[in-house]
């Protein structure tokens, strides 16, 4: 039987990197995306990286391109690239609310436009979102207007049997911190208030993407899973 392919954008780092090493370890064959260099990324050898900015289409028919010459198909695209730009509405500048739109938004829907014809019958698509309010009004627009996005492509995918999710990831011990001097001593304090009473790891999110791109979650499509060690519990209860 041949191997499951995978197309992960935002894949040299992070969440999308661990995803890549945990489906590689399950015998994917996977291509990723992103703007980290091919020698920067520390995957293994046979994961194909090809740089791509995700505000770029040009860029996008590159990688999908890439794909199709080198899988011919994809089981699961994972829609991961993303830019983090915190922060409360009065310094929030046009520069950034554009950045965050482009590559969050548009990025994300061109993406999965231009990779339509490669996706198998069954296939798997999975959008990172976010869990909660709190890192500021435009990141949390831009977010939040996946949501509503993918149950819209959910429906109109079924017909294909492409199953259409999202992950949200609450506080996620990532490179993104330190890349913005957030320091260790911080981010454990944060984790304090975690019903779980620690940070997630991107490994964490990886194995929810791992289930929700298996028939296990064969007959799971337009929903969110919430991957946050219980932040937001007490809201919900």
């Amino acid at each position: 039987m041949p191997a499951h392919t995978a197309l992960i954008t935002g894949g040299t780092s992070g969440i999308g990197k661990a995803t890549a090493e945990l489906l590689h370890s399950r015998g994917y064959r996977v291509m990723v995306t992103g703007l980290g260099s091919v020698a920067d990324a520390g995957l293994p050898e046979d994961v194909t990286v090809v740089r791509a900015d995700a505000r770029s289409l040009p860029d996008i028919d590159h990688a999908m391109e890439q794909a199709r010459r080198q899988f011919g198909s994809l089981d699961l695209l994972f829609l991961n690239a993303g830019i983090f730009r915190p922060g409360p509405i009065e310094s929030t500048d046009e520069a950034d609310f554009d950045a965050l739109f482009d590559v969050t938004v548009k990025g994300n829907f061109f993406t999965l436009q231009k990779a339509l014809p490669l996706l198998n019958e069954g296939a798997s698509v999975v959008f990172t979102v976010g869990a909660g309010e709190g890192i500021g009004p435009a990141m949390t627009a831009a977010k939040g207007a996946l949501l509503p996005l993918m149950r819209s492509l959910a429906l109109e995918l079924a017909p294909r049997r492409i199953r259409v999710n999202a992950v949200s990831p609450g506080l996620i011990n990532t490179p993104a911190y330190s890349k913005m001097g957030v320091s260790q001593e911080m981010i454990d304090t944060w984790a304090r208030d975690t019903p779980l009473g620690r940070a997630g790891a991107p490994a964490d999110i990886a194995e929810a993407v791992a289930f929700l791109a298996s028939d296990a979650a064969g007959y799971i499509t337009g929903d969110n899973l919430v991957v946050s060690g219980g932040i937001g519990v007490h809201a919900r209860a």
